[in-house]
């Protein structure tokens, strides 16, 4: 192409525009390989996982799997004492295509199996690639593939169901610690509990981990081995898609955490060495093995490989009604090196000839495709190198992809609280990183996700608290650290969500500021699932001041929802003062006013505004919000005239503000 979007919006990236283009043209020729020359769609050639795996059909079943390097694959099971049989023997098409047909009473539901694969000097055992269920035996541990045709399976009720994206409000979460036990939550529990309490907290979607099956728990679902099986831990898959059937009838989206950025080194559970060769799915060499994620690398130059992970997308779509998917890990897919060791200082450390055009060509065809099937679908990018384009549309020079993760945001309010005294605490810094983005890309801010939470870490909460959340949450009880911590975690998400261009993000229990870190069973805490869990009875004892954060979060989100397209207005800047550490903005009719001073409360503070009537919306030291009531809310605040700005139509309105505290105001 002569001239992509993405260059016109930013002519910095002139001096790139070949690479850009080269990358545009290497998607769209890739596409036309894998779909023969547009003689099917991109739809049309995802869809392996109708054709591969286990499947009735009239009188039996048909079970088909791509092993090119193997020389004989037997199935081996509970129906046949899980011996070597030649009835079970699997005959090689083209392409490296096994296949065998059954009668109807050779497989039943709930078999469980595995298959044989021989090659040339070795054999083993292995779960099918393409299988949509696999279990783990509660005594052995073993995984096994599971034959699954239940008599009644589930149909969706809820067929025509759109996202709400104005804005998006996601809630990211986790099945098997969503229970307040010590032990693994359920999909039905899930269900039941938790989603009425999502729905009532004002989220309009649930971004869900650890869903794609995984040999440890404690990966939180990161090191992936059936791609196409919804984990058995939470139960099955008509419980995750009844999850997802009652979600939308709350109006709730949910979208998956789906890794095509590496896949678990297991060879038995996993794609390691399925039929034996090393490179059937991975890069061979030095390339094969992720340095820093014990994990393996796909090899996205491979068509069969494409056809795997865009089948993949398009599986968790339509068989599930998924609304679509947060890619995990997509800085490691964009580099050889994987980010490792890179800076990212300017443009050229994006297009310096160490980026994987496979990579990026799956990542575009992935979001066409995505965007193919549902037209409404939701694509996020977790990406920290900031790639330009990456949220950028295919057809303007970008990825596809509707949203990035705004991973700039979380780390710098970690190293703010850790480093930076109160004081130091400046509006126009705070102004700066909430704010910087590119103008044609869309991104999910957040404060903290489940990565600022693992065990190691700490939550916003606890840095802000630390040890006194034990002794003095009561809520007759001050503390200065309490006191100081509550007041902070509100105004850091009020001003947080107040700056958004596309949505928010919150991990499931932190908008109440659930205490310590996340640590899942292992060998180290004596396999506890003491921190895998989330106390809920802590925000539901009124006695306690957890409610109070939860109580203001909702209303947070409630007062943006209340603005259409609030992601979509004009944030701008009224005032900031380092000195003094205000900072104040409007959107449309809201006027949003920050005074981060640890100790200083201003009267009569004024702003040149909009002339005319306001009145306060949401105030962070509202006692019904845990806080000290210092000023009266139910006041109306006038504007007051200035010649100097009458040609503005500006007034000054002057406010008092109390340190620590925030402020919305509506303009009547």
């Amino acid at each position: 192409m002569d001239s992509l979007n993405l260059i016109k919006n930013d002519p910095w990236l002139s001096p790139y525009e070949k690479a850009i283009d080269g990358r545009y043209e290497y998607a769209l020729n890739k596409e036309q390989n894998l779909t023969n020359n547009g003689k099917q769609s991109l739809s049309d050639f995802a869809s392996g996982y109708l054709y591969f795996g286990l499947h009735k059909q009239p009188g039996g079943w048909v079970f088909r799997e791509w092993a090119p390097h193997a020389t004989a694959i037997y199935l081996i099971g509970s129906f046949n004492g899980w011996e070597k049989d030649e009835t079970y023997r699997m005959k090689l098409h083209e392409n490296g295509v096994w296949e065998i047909q059954l009668d109807e009473h050779q497989l039943h539901h709930e078999d469980l199996f595995k298959l044989l694969v021989e090659w040339e000097g070795g054999s083993g055992e292995r779960i099918p690639a393409w299988i949509r269920r696999v279990v783990q035996d509660p005594q052995t541990h073993i995984f096994n593939a599971q034959v699954w045709n239940p008599k009644q399976p589930f149909v969706f009720k809820q067929n025509d169901f759109i996202p709400d994206t104005s804005p998006l409000l996601i809630y990211e979460c986790h099945i098997g610690m969503s229970t307040n036990e010590e032990r693994v939550g359920t999909y039905t529990e899930f269900r039941k509990n938790i989603l009425p309490r999502i729905k009532k907290d004002g989220y309009n979607a649930i971004q869900i981990m650890a869903i794609q099956e995984h040999p440890y728990y404690g990966s939180f679902g990161y090191h992936v081995s059936s791609f196409f099986a919804a984990s058995s831990r939470f139960g099955t898959p008509e419980e995750l898609k009844q999850l997802i059937d009652e979600a939308h009838g709350m109006g709730i989206s949910v979208i998956m955490d789906i890794v095509h950025s590496h896949a678990v080194k297991n060879e038995i559970e996993g794609l390691g060495r399925f039929d034996g060769s090393y490179d059937q799915y991975f890069h061979s060499g030095d390339r094969r093995e992720h340095p820093a994620w014990d994990s393996l690398v796909f090899d996205y130059g491979k068509n069969e490989v494409l056809h795997f992970l865009l089948s993949n997308c398009k599986f968790w779509l339509e068989e599930y009604k998924f609304d679509g998917f947060r890619f995990d890990g997509v800085t490691s897919m964009l580099y050889y090196s994987h980010g490792l060791g890179e800076a990212f200082m300017n443009y050229s450390d994006y297009f310096n000839g160490r980026q994987d055009g496979d990579a990026i060509a799956y990542l575009t065809l992935a979001n066409k495709l995505i965007h193919e099937v549902n037209k409404n679908a939701i694509t996020i990018a977790e990406e920290v190198s900031g790639m330009p384009g990456l949220a950028a549309k295919v057809e303007d020079g970008g990825y596809g992809f509707d949203y990035r993760m705004a991973m700039n945001i979380p780390d710098y309010w970690i190293k703010t609280i850790k480093e930076k005294k109160d004081e130091e605490w400046h509006p126009s810094s705070i102004w700066w990183e909430t704010t910087n983005r590119r103008s044609d890309e869309k991104t999910i801010s957040y404060t903290e996700s489940h990565d600022q939470a693992l065990v190691g870490d700490k939550t916003i909460i606890f840095r802000l608290i630390d040890a006194d959340m034990y002794w003095h949450m009561q809520v007759d009880d001050h503390t200065f650290l309490v006191d100081r911590g509550m007041a902070l975690h509100k105004m850091i998400r009020l001003v947080t969500v107040a700056t958004i261009n596309g949505g928010y993000l919150n991990f499931m229990g932190n908008e109440f500021g659930h205490p310590e870190w996340i640590d899942f069973p292992r060998e180290g805490n004596g396999w506890s699932y003491k921190y895998a869990r989330r106390q809920w009875e802590l925000v539901d004892n009124l006695n306690l001041k957890y409610h109070y954060l939860g109580d203001f979060d909702r209303e947070m989100l409630n007062l943006i929802k209340a603005v259409k397209g609030f992601q979509n207005t004009p944030v701008q800047k009224i005032w900031d003062n380092d000195g003094d550490q205000i900072l104040a903005f409007m959107r449309q009719e809201l006027l949003f006013v920050f005074n981060f001073s640890p100790d200083k409360s201003f009267t009569d503070y004024g702003f040149l505004v909009p002339m005319g009537e306001y009145e306060v919306v949401l105030n962070t030291d509202a006692p019904c919000f845990g806080g000290f009531g210092l000023a009266d809310d139910s006041i109306h605040h006038f504007t007051h005239f200035d010649p100097l700005y009458k040609q503005e139509k500006k007034e000054w309105l002057k406010l008092y503000l109390p340190a620590r505290s925030a402020l919305v105001l509506r303009k009547i």
